[in-house]
């Protein structure tokens, strides 16, 4: 069996006629038709209903259908990541979200480009649930990100825990705990910022997920486009907004930041890589990684997950 059997079997599934997959694979009908019925023999079974239009695939086929694309997308996947790999030497495309710029990124990337000159970086904005199809088709060749997410062919390393704060207009009434910091079952009655509107998950969904662990319900959460629309409400005393530590160098006025007091308010912060990528700029970002830390007095995590 033959990719290119594969090939013609999903498109002619998806055309509904051997007419027209024929035009769209630019090739001849009755050697289309051929190349199907020497699929069939080869597996022992029918996969299109004699005799129907449009065509109808039998269920054997729509279950050897399911596997085709799926072995296909493997297929071009692989092959852009092997590409990708092979060209590295040349350019590293590193994705990232863009509450980052706020933490130690722009450090680590400097520090990177000073190290090895040679190698071009192109940072490109990308959310962490994207980063992983991104690494897949090989559009970027790292990502950072804030997710718990898990993709069998995407390695991922825990950086680090970020702890959450609690950003709030300096006239607030939780201005009392800014000195011993507040738990979160503490502030179930205001009215939340939460932010990105990103398609999900995103960081929204994950502080929702903190408040859910914790068997908390937020009785007002108002989704915002992004971060600094929702530190602008909350400096014109229109509520309150969870956000990572270093989001609080963003310097808006009237704001202050309580810490939580709740373990599970952090924001976890990752390197995503090809699975199977051995490639040399993975420990030598790994490297700066470290050392940025160090000067920053952070443990460095680098946990699998």
């Amino acid at each position: 069996m033959e990719l290119r059997h594969l090939r013609y079997f999903v498109t002619v599934v998806e055309e509904q006629s051997i007419t027209k997959a024929a035009e769209k694979l630019c090739i001849a009908q009755p050697p289309l038709s051929r190349q199907i019925q020497k699929l069939e023999q080869e597996l022992g079974i029918l996969l299109f209903e004699r005799g129907t239009r449009p065509v109808k695939v039998t269920e054997a086929g729509k279950f050897f259908y399911e596997h085709a694309v799926q072995i296909l997308t493997h297929t071009a996947q692989a092959t852009s990541m092997a590409q990708r790999i092979s060209a590295v030497n040349k350019i590293v495309r590193i994705g990232y979200v863009s509450s980052l710029l706020y933490a130690l990124l722009p450090q680590i990337i400097y520090m990177f480009r000073h190290r090895y000159p040679d190698i071009d970086v192109e940072l490109i904005e990308c959310g962490t649930r994207d980063q992983i199809e991104a690494l897949k088709t090989g559009k970027i060749d790292l990502g950072f990100g804030r997710l718990r997410l898990t993709d069998p062919s995407i390695k991922r390393l825990l950086l680090r825990k970020e702890r959450l704060k609690l950003a709030i207009h300096k006239n607030h009434h939780l201005t009392e705990y800014y000195e011993s910091g507040i738990y979160l079952s503490q502030i179930l009655d205001e009215a939340i910022f939460s932010y990105p509107t990103t398609p999900k998950p995103n960081f929204a969904t994950a502080v929702q997920s903190i408040f859910t662990e914790l068997g908390l319900v937020p009785k007002k959460m108002i989704e915002v486009r992004e971060i600094h629309m929702a530190l602008g409400l909350v400096s014109s005393g229109e509520g309150i907004c969870l956000i990572p530590e270093t989001a609080s160098d963003i310097g808006m006025k009237n704001l202050v930041y309580i810490p939580i007091l709740d373990l599970e308010a952090y924001s976890p912060i990752s390197l995503s890589v090809r699975n199977m990528d051995q490639s040399s700029y993975i420990p030598k970002i790994l490297d700066c990684i470290q050392a940025v830390f160090k000067d920053e007095n952070i443990n460095m995590l680098h946990e699998d997950i």
